[in-house]
């Protein structure tokens, strides 16, 4: 079989690398100008086309040939960084953010080492014009035309969002999402007037916590993944004790002991508007984070339902982000969010961190929607056991 004969473009090539060598460029451009008569959709030369026009100092010229490169393979990353860094030259750097935000869209995660510094560039540039942008909206507009507080920040965020320095949060269950519920990373309190009844005890839940710490009976690491289970974010805290649970209640299921010593925190979850649904919720738990560590960001099972914590023990800087709202906790002060949406926590202090978590309903759902829901997860739970788990009930 004849072998295939080279296109009459690749017979320039070691003429125009020689021009390049010697740094001859006007007269690589007159050999590609005549590589790319006979190989017209031929991408490399184009790129070559553009370095020398650059190396010559025409930088439209450049512009335009890496702009016909691009319009033949879209997704090259090298002509796209080569563009930005052009238009950031010639018109700024708000011109180039955009072609360079596209590059850093499609880059690979480990870039070669050509492409290092300029994906750091053009990640430099696309977050000062995106801070830019943003200040340039906030001064023009008067946000106070937005309406109440919950407005003003909402409208707030939408500028964030809009400008590049913040992102969409949406709601990420792990098992179940409900549709057509408000994605809200922190409820109003105004939803949930017995807050005043759980903050009232804050005093004699930490006296009982206090009692458990002092033994650490009961305490056991929050994380716990089994040794074939891929523990993505979670391999520092995979069963360390540096993020710890007390749990009063797990997944739906009362935990005796811990009850029994802590009776008043018991009595008062007896009391609160938790929700209740068989082998899933409530969940109560006292949640100790140690000195300087940091829960990486994560989502929760199901948005029907919120979370409540309740601080205990706060003894310095500790942060809690749910989406793009940050806020550090108050003693005395409960808040109500939703756990699926993304959200991480940092204890800063150079003590224990304690708050008390507790599952209640998403106040959105109707009665009925509640008992259809936790009929839902009965039924899944008695499907996934298969008949095998049938009987053994």
């Amino acid at each position: 079989m004849a072998s295939e004969s080279p296109s009459p473009a690749s017979a320039f090539t070691p003429q125009i690398d020689a021009a390049f060598g010697r740094r001859d460029f006007a007269g690589a451009l007159v050999l590609l100008h005549r590589a790319e008569a006979d190989a017209p959709n031929n991408v490399a030369l184009k790129m070559q086309r553009a370095v020398a026009l650059r190396m010559t100092g025409d930088q439209p010229g450049s512009l335009d040939a890496l702009s016909a490169a691009l319009a033949l393979d879209p997704y090259n990353v090298t002509a796209l960084l080569a563009k930005g860094a052009i238009l950031e030259r010639l018109q700024g750097e708000q011109a180039a953010s955009g072609v360079y935000r596209d590059a850093l869209k499609i880059a690979p995660v480990e870039p070669p080492a050509g492409l290092v510094a300029p994906l750091a560039r053009a990640r430099e540039v696309v977050e000062r014009s995106a801070l830019a942008l943003e200040h340039f909206l906030f001064a023009e507009l008067n946000t106070a035309t937005a309406g109440g507080p919950a407005a003003q920040a909402r409208f707030a965020e939408s500028v964030r969002i809009f400008s590049g320095t913040a992102r969409p949060f949406t709601s990420q269950p792990l098992l179940l999402h409900y549709p057509r519920l408000a994605a809200i990373p922190f409820h109003d309190r105004a939803r949930f007037p017995w807050f005043a009844e759980l903050e009232a005890h804050t005093d004699i839940i930490c006296g009982e916590l206090q009692a458990a710490l002092g033994t650490r009976q009961g305490f056991a690491p929050y994380i716990e993944f089994p040794p074939d289970a891929p523990v993505n974010q979670w391999g520092e805290l995979n069963h360390s004790d540096r993020w710890s649970a007390y749990f009063l209640w797990r997944d739906g299921a009362r935990q005796d002991a811990a009850c029994a010593a802590c009776p008043q925190t018991s009595a008062l979850m007896d009391r609160l508007p938790l929700a209740r649904q068989p082998g899933f919720a409530p969940t109560v738990v006292f949640s100790a984070l140690a000195p300087h560590t940091h829960i990486p960001p994560h989502t929760g099972s199901t948005n029907t339902r919120l979370l409540v914590h309740l601080p205990l023990i706060l003894p310095g800087p500790a942060r809690f982000r749910v989406g793009n709202e940050t806020r550090d906790w108050r003693m005395g002060e409960a808040w109500a969010f939703d756990d699926t949406i993304e959200h991480e926590a940092w204890n800063e202090a150079d003590q224990l961190r304690v708050i008390l978590i507790i599952d209640i309903w998403n106040p959105d759902l109707e009665p009925g929607e509640r008992e259809l829901v936790s009929a839902m997860l009965s039924a899944r739970a008695r499907f996934v056991a298969g008949p095998a788990g049938e009987n053994a009930a």
